[in-house]
């Protein structure tokens, strides 16, 4: 193999000026491979990670309510004229043996409870429609992070003190220590301590939600005890559509994760992901083309020392790895030019770029960008490298 190599290092110097332009080539080809493919990456964690600082993996409900039927008698044609039900604010049935058994499934995280329900909140002649949000506030925060989202003021939810969003503050002339009353309808009314603002980045969270205790938040919703949904946290956040089949099947509530929720991002996650791997695929391409190209004319070109190669004992199989060989160094060496092309393109978006979210590479993709280019070099020079290895000795070397 060393003296393979040896042949086809001295093939590659000869053809300096190929050789070259088909490592720029391949440098090019694999540093974007490398930038794309970061890229994207980067932007699909930031869009999840956005998505859900302010949404759990599984929210689980109680059951719709549905309209229940008699079923006609044998032989007779029913004309059913129906409207759907209404549905109506409901706790859930016996919540705290349904929060212990969702803990005790494989992969779930944290669990908590939360009620919510639609309010008014008045300050002087004011007013705007309000979500109240009761919760524990220890489990809420394993599954939403809401003290990184307080902007002003301190995380309080007790003790009658509450949190507002930001545009909610900013409609109602609202600030730390001032006061906001509540009105839930039915004469059920409260007025809260402004401890803090929060901004979730959503701009129809931020002007709608004030968070509450549990306790406060069930008396003014006429839910004394009961909860209205439990929110659920997993460790693999694209495993959430598994959860909440099992919790469905267990509970028989309604359980819906994330990526049902937001249908249409999980649809653009897709997209991008497929346009990386085609991006990378031509580029792929392009790189093999380029190498056998090369490739090809360093045949034509040493066909006289490749029949006098021949002549002086050389086997076919050796003269077939001599090109395989060509290929090879060239992806690598191209590969390891281009990984590092890609990684200073990632490190200058990060430094000069418009800083909205930041590029990290994955540990696998610079080795798995420079093993497909190497992977692309090598089956590049098989047609070449074939050709080589079946020139007849006597006709190459009379070749001029």
């Amino acid at each position: 193999m060393w003296i393979e190599t040896t042949i086809a290092m001295r093939f590659l110097r000869h053809g300096r000026a190929q050789s070259l332009l088909i490592l720029c080539g391949i440098a090019v080809g694999v540093a974007v491979i490398v930038f794309v493919t970061a890229l994207i990456s980067g932007l699909q964690q930031n869009l999840i990670e956005r998505t859900l600082g302010s949404q759990a993996h599984v929210r689980v409900e109680a059951p719709r309510e549905v309209n229940l039927l008699a079923p006609p008698e044998a032989g007779t044609l029913q004309l059913v004229l129906e409207d759907p039900r209404p549905q109506a604010m409901r706790p859930i049935d016996n919540w705290l043996q349904v929060r212990d058994v969702i803990e005790r499934l494989p992969g779930v995280t944290a669990v908590s409870p939360v009620v919510s329900g639609p309010a008014f909140g008045r300050r002087g002649d004011a007013t705007e429609s309000v979500a109240l949000v009761g919760i524990d506030l220890q489990r809420y925060l394993r599954v939403i992070p809401l003290d990184k989202h307080i902007i002003d003021g301190r995380l309080d939810v007790g003790s009658g003190n509450g949190l507002v969003g930001r545009k909610l503050a900013e409609d109602l002339g609202l600030r730390t220590g001032g006061k906001l009353r509540l009105d839930a309808g039915d004469g059920r009314e409260a007025v809260i301590n402004v401890a803090g603002i929060f901004e979730l980045g959503v701009s129809e969270l931020d002007a709608r939600y004030v968070y509450l205790d549990l306790k406060q938040a069930q008396s003014l919703l006429a839910l004394p005890g009961g909860v209205t949904v439990i929110d659920v946290t997993v460790d693999d956040v694209f495993d959430a559509d598994r959860t909440s089949a099992r919790i469905r099947g267990l509970t028989g509530l309604q359980a819906e994760s994330w990526m049902e929720t937001n249908a249409q991002l999980m649809n653009a996650l897709t997209s991008q992901s497929m346009s990386t791997r085609m991006i990378s695929f031509f580029v792929a391409i392009s790189v093999a083309l380029g190498i056998a190209s090369v490739l090809a004319v360093s045949v034509a070109q040493r066909t006289r020392e490749i029949g006098i190669l021949r002549a002086m004992g050389t086997r076919r199989r050796q003269m077939l790895r001599v090109f395989l060989v060509q290929g090879a160094v060239l992806g690598l060496v191209g590969s390891a030019i281009g990984a590092l092309a890609g990684w200073g393109l990632a490190v200058s978006f990060n430094t000069f770029g418009p800083k909205l979210f930041t590029i990290d590479l994955p540990p696998s993709l610079v080795p798995a960008a420079m093993a497909l280019a190497t992977l692309a070099g090598i089956g590049a020079a098989l047609v070449p490298a074939w050709r080589a290895s079946r020139l007849d000795p006597v006709e190459a070397i009379r070749h001029a």
